[in-house]
């Protein structure tokens, strides 16, 4: 393979295009390989996690799915994602930048298709980032009553917002934005600290809650969801486990910093899928075993989570849980909106790159912006959130699994070829089938209209991005986008190859 000292600075011209920006091709912006392999588990299994599973098991997972039908959700969605995430360590070996599935459906189907990718892979990623943190009201209200809730606002969808609950909210998103701002090493150590923690405080709340005198295996009856067949059940929580598992791809999306072979990413992204399954699972049953779980839901808890934990520990049993909660999704946004950027999809603005840290500034500073919206909306906004964003990782990871198929196909003599075509088909009908049932009128998982127009305005924001850098998108060589996204010439670009035939 050639280094970057192999290519000289060219202006290359196709179409009357000339390239006279400041930046040559061996101005390529890179990052620091930092992570190790600890640090990138640590961060897939803190984002798979994150609130989502301490929050959903009373507003999601048991009214609309009961005990059994989530846990078998759990397990298929689970299994099934694994295909996918056996499609990323297809194309992880070869393509080992940042980027993840954008840089893999530009690889597989060019230019638009990788717009398409990344714009809907950020909304999945910014989603998740809005979801854990604007938990922390929720959180704030049974842990500190009184001490966050003041400054009364307004109220949405029922949720009343708080002026000083925005503030603390917005200092935990300024909190991450600038440890992703200083870098690996200190955002890494950290996230690794809250991957244990979090795993940790579920293996207590389940042992506490299990040990409870009024905790019994009868508790979980009825196993699905009242008034729900068996099958809806099951598929209205299995259409959003894109969303729930969408942490094992922030791997592939720091592939750039790796300090080990990316071979090894195959074992972590599978690994990191199958304990946040194993994790989610323990919480849900804490949570309905310690007593009639319809009970519980009919007590209208504002964090039942958190009421279940304080009745295996006391008043003050919510606080084991708030330390793992904190764990987020902030560094992959942010490598993706940098990849995109040094490929010229975004903004030139999006590339730079901080000359002592070596982190993606401008990247961070955006994800930033965007994430403090957020707490504005209300913690009612949460399922609207995991919907739409479930749409736009269900669609990153369909690109994903084309392009692996496409690549097993053009290279019928890599290792993976035995398996690699069955294992894409399976994840690209996973992909399918979870979209549709998320956007199919009369589905058991169909979203709602709130979720609908959020999506509707994140979508025409990124045609606008679109339109505005088309010109100069159609008009690089796909040889200069080449090295732009993937730091050399000598990987292919499935798509031409498939035009050449």
């Amino acid at each position: 393979m050639r280094t970057r000292a192999a290519f000289p600075a060219l202006k290359l011209k196709r179409d009357g295009y000339m390239d006279h920006s400041t930046e040559s091709q061996t101005d390529r912006k890179e990052l620091k390989k930092t992570m190790s392999p600890a640090e990138v588990w640590a961060l897939a299994v803190g984002a798979i996690i994150g609130w989502g599973c301490f929050v959903l098991p009373g507003t999601r997972f048991l009214p609309d799915a009961g005990p059994l039908g989530t846990c078998l959700a759990f397990l298929i969605g689970g299994g099934l994602l694994c295909t996918v995430a056996l499609c990323y360590s297809i194309l992880i070996k070869v393509y080992p930048v940042a980027g993840g599935s954008f840089t893999y459906a530009y690889v597989g189907f060019g230019t638009r298709a990788g717009f398409i990718c990344g714009w809907a892979l950020v909304l999945g990623y910014l989603c998740v980032i809005a979801a854990n943190g604007t938990a922390l009201a929720l959180l704030s209200r049974f842990v500190l009553p009184g001490v966050f809730d003041v400054g009364y606002l307004y109220t949405v969808a029922g949720w009343d917002v708080y002026a000083g609950e925005l503030a603390m909210m917005s200092a935990f998103f300024i909190f991450f934005g600038y440890m992703n701002f200083r870098g690996m090493d200190m955002a890494s150590s950290l996230q690794l600290i809250l991957a244990f923690a979090l795993a940790g405080g579920v293996l207590v709340l389940i042992l506490g809650s299990v040990a409870t005198e009024t905790s019994h295996v009868d508790n979980l009856f009825p196993l699905f969801a009242e008034g729900r067949s068996p099958v809806a059940c099951v598929l209205s929580i299995l259409a959003i486990t894109p969303w729930l598992f969408v942490g094992f791809d922030t791997i592939p999306q720091t592939a750039e910093e790796f300090d080990f072979p990316p071979e090894k990413s195959r074992r972590l992204m599978i690994n990191s899928i199958v304990c946040g399954a194993l994790l989610y699972a323990l919480v849900l049953i804490a949570v309905a075993i310690i007593i009639p779980y319809t009970d519980l839901l009919g007590q209208n808890h504002s964090w039942t989570t958190g009421a279940v934990a304080n009745m295996a520990f006391g008043r003050f049993g919510g606080v084991i849980l708030a330390i793992p909660g904190m764990a987020g999704i902030f560094t992959a946004t942010t490598r993706l909106l940098f990849s995109m950027g040094r490929g010229k999809f975004l903004h030139p603005w999006f590339v730079k790159v901080h000359p002592k840290h070596g982190t993606p500034t401008n990247a961070v500073l955006f994800t930033l912006c965007l994430t403090l919206i957020a707490p504005w909306f209300g913690r009612s906004a949460l399922n609207w959130i995991v919907d739409m964003s479930a749409m736009g990782t269900a669609l990153a990871y369909l690109f994903t699994c084309m392009t692996a198929y496409k690549y097993v196909a053009n290279f019928p003599d890599i290792p993976e070829a035995r398996w690699g075509k069955p294992v894409a088909i399976i994840g690209g009908l996973t992909s399918i089938s979870c979209f549709a049932m998320l956007a199919l009128p009369g589905s058991p998982a169909a979203i709602g209209i709130e979720s609908w127009f959020m999506l509707l305005v994140w979508v025409a924001i990124g045609t606008a991005f679109y339109f505005n850098r088309s010109s100069e998108l159609n008009a690089i060589p796909h040889e200069q986008m080449q090295y732009l996204l993937l730091g050399t010439k000598d990987r292919p670009l499935l798509f031409e190859a498939a035009q050449s035939t």
